[in-house]
């Protein structure tokens, strides 16, 4: 029996040797080529604009030297295109009034409404801040101190069905082309030229609200200045910016109440913290250091900024919570916001600080909404018709 199994469990080792050495000895299998598909190459982004909606745009990216770029099938973007009505909405009601335009105008404008990366509708974030996402348009292009790796950035955000790119409502989405995809925008998006430090340096309404800076970087180094940073490309700083009213109004009130605790009589007190209140001069004066302290004005002014640090936040008011929402500031105490919405525009927006009675209402020009968000290369700015208050 040992025998036989022996001879048997031989039998099968010798056959299993006989089909590897056979198998073995086949002959390569010839390699079969994988065969790709074939690449697309229409619709590309360029193509989409000769639809008739898109003549304005395409008359001016063809001027700003930008069709090639939208042509090309190895590149990818992501193009908020203004139709005809979103030219003629901005003021531009015709194509010989785009070629008028000088060509690096337009070249910037045009550029800044391209994303040289795909973006589709639904990849949108809806968190709140909204991600800032580069455009092709380098501010510096031209210059002596030309940087090439500069980039204005835009600010696509999402809510439910509703798109904005900064504070444009985009009114379609996801036209697709073989390098990209395209958004339709309801007007012109139109690129910051300027730091938040030189509109309210300019702003006749804001002439307290510089004062009261230049109060509180008293004493202070350079780099550490409110000024500085206001003045800086980098950040992003929204600010609640409080009109000269808003501040006259809390002035009065303050320096009244000082004026009674010294032992001055109402009557005279009243009018006398009017007079001090009446101009921006009032932060300047010595007589008032231990109220307006530079460190109590400094705070109260990182009180009307959204952020918890430096580079902080942009936020346009189409970004705001229509629920009442806390939102940090860099002073790291909270206001609590809310927007209420008409259609994918905001009808009206409030900022409530923790000692305020009331809400302080952002100041909406019912004929021009999108001027609510006054949009800067560093931040934004939102007028508001109180100070806030911490405390």
């Amino acid at each position: 029996m040992k025998l036989f199994n022996s001879i048997k469990i031989s039998s099968l080792l010798f056959a299993s040797s006989c089909l590897i050495i056979s198998a073995c000895n086949k002959a390569p299998l010839e390699p079969e080529p994988i065969v790709l598909p074939a690449q697309a190459v229409s619709p590309t982004l360029a193509s989409l604009l000769d639809n008739n909606e898109f003549s304005f745009f395409k008359a001016a990216v063809i001027k700003a030297g930008l069709l090639p770029n939208l042509a090309s099938t190895t590149a990818r973007y992501t193009v908020f295109a203004p139709t005809n009505s979103a030219f003629i909405l901005s003021g531009i009601p015709s194509v010989d009034v785009i070629n008028s335009l000088p060509t690096a105008t337009l070249a910037g404008l045009i550029s800044y409404h391209i994303v040289p990366q795909t973006l589709l509708a639904q990849n949108i974030s809806e968190t709140f801040p909204n991600y800032e996402y580069p455009t092709v348009l380098n501010p510096t292009t031209g210059t002596a101190g030309f940087n090439p790796l500069l980039r204005l950035t835009t600010y696509p955000s999402r809510r439910g069905a509703g798109a904005w790119v900064n504070n444009i409502p985009v009114t379609e989405t996801n036209v697709n082309a073989v390098n990209g995809v395209l958004h339709k925008v309801y007007t012109l998006i139109s690129p910051p030229s300027k730091y938040l430090w030189d509109s309210i340096s300019e702003s006749s309404d804001l002439t307290y609200l510089k004062a009261a800076v230049i109060r509180a970087d008293s004493g202070v180094v350079v780099a550490g200045r409110l000024q500085t940073a206001l003045s800086s490309f980098g950040v992003n700083l929204t600010i609640l910016a409080p009109t000269n009213l808003a501040f006259q109004t809390m002035l009065t009130r303050s320096i009244y109440l000082v004026l009674v605790r010294q032992g001055m009589p109402a009557a005279t007190a009243y009018p006398t913290a009017q007079y001090l209140a009446s101009t921006p001069d009032v932060f300047s004066n010595p007589a008032l250091y231990g109220a307006l302290s530079s460190q109590n004005v400094k705070g109260i002014l990182l009180y009307h900024i959204l952020g918890t640090s430096i580079p902080g936040i942009r936020v346009f008011s189409v970004n705001l919570p229509t629920t009442t929402t806390s939102i940090k500031t860099l002073l790291n105490k909270d206001v609590a916001a809310q927007a209420t919405f008409t259609g994918p525009f905001v009808g009206a927006a409030t900022f409530k600080g923790a000692a305020n009675p009331t809400a302080s209402k952002v100041i909406i020009n019912p004929l021009n909404p999108f001027a609510t968000d006054q949009n800067y290369i560093n931040g934004v700015i939102m007028k508001i018709d109180q100070v806030l208050l911490p405390q």
